[in-house]
């Protein structure tokens, strides 16, 4: 149970690091990626940028 709580931690933790890195190259702003406002709060859904993300951590799962 520790062992999970802790991967989650890190991983979110490494994600928050890196976004800012990914918006300033174009991720989170391609077309797909759908950012609303919704009960006083601003909504971010990154579909086509977790594509992209999953098919290029696949093809470096894959050549490794």
């Amino acid at each position: 149970m520790f062992r999970w709580l802790l991967v989650i931690f890190l991983s979110l933790l490494l994600i928050n690091w890196v976004s800012p890195l990914m918006g300033r190259l174009g991720f989170g702003k391609l077309p797909g990626d759908f950012r609303f406002k919704l009960f006083g709060r601003e909504w971010f859904i990154p579909l086509t940028t977790t594509v992209l993300l999953s098919v290029v951590a696949a093809l470096i799962a894959k050549l490794v």
